[in-house]
């Protein structure tokens, strides 16, 4: 076998680096693309949007409709957005029905408590629950009494688990029949809490 003879090339490449080329004493650099950016003049802020002088107050607004013309009213607790709801009924049938329905709950069950949950009125006891609730339709408007099944005779409209309810069109509100349904209702435990 032939010994190894350092040649120029390899003896270079043995060699160490000189001192100043040598990365461990070197400081870091910052890539190029960076330096440029910290280099770059800051931009100017953009200009702040101009407020309305003059914006409409909320309760100014009217309620936008949903389907069937029902008010979307938010959720709230009381009187002020239950009659905010009837307010903003189309000005037919419906709203002097719904007007109707609220003067029958209050005159028949005068510890009342009243809200908006889901764009619809609720009425019930405090600490016992919601024993009623309608919700507007283009051509009815939908009762539901939410322990409706214990009710005698039970609404005849449609039913759910206890529920039931009962759908009134223009001309078809049995006064005598709804207050005794409305009596019965509030004497009943109601659905979730209020």
């Amino acid at each position: 076998m032939k010994a190894l003879t350092p040649t120029k090339k390899t003896a270079a490449l043995a060699k160490p680096a000189p001192a100043a080329t040598r990365s461990v004493a070197a400081p870091a650099r910052k890539p190029t693309a960076v330096a440029k950016k910290a280099a770059a003049p800051a931009k100017k802020a953009a200009p702040a949007k101009k407020q309305p002088s003059a914006a409409p107050a909320k309760s100014a607004a009217k309620p936008g409709l949903l389907s069937g013309d029902n008010p979307q009213i938010a959720k709230a607790d009381g009187d002020a957005p239950v009659q905010a709801y009837i307010a903003a009924i189309p000005d037919d049938w419906r709203r002097s029905l719904c007007a109707r329905l609220d003067a029958l709950v209050e005159a028949n069950v005068p510890q009342v408590t009243k809200a908006v949950r889901w764009n619809s009125p609720f009425y019930g006891i405090a600490g016992q629950g919601w024993f009623l609730g309608y919700h507007v339709f283009a051509k009815f408007i939908k009762v539901s009494f939410f322990k409706g099944a214990s009710l005698t005779p039970p609404p005849e409209g449609g039913s759910g688990e206890d529920a039931r309810w009962i759908n009134v069109h223009e001309g078809g509100l049995n006064e005598a029949q709804m207050v005794a349904w409305i009596r019965q209702a509030a004497a009943l435990p109601g659905w979730g809490k209020n």
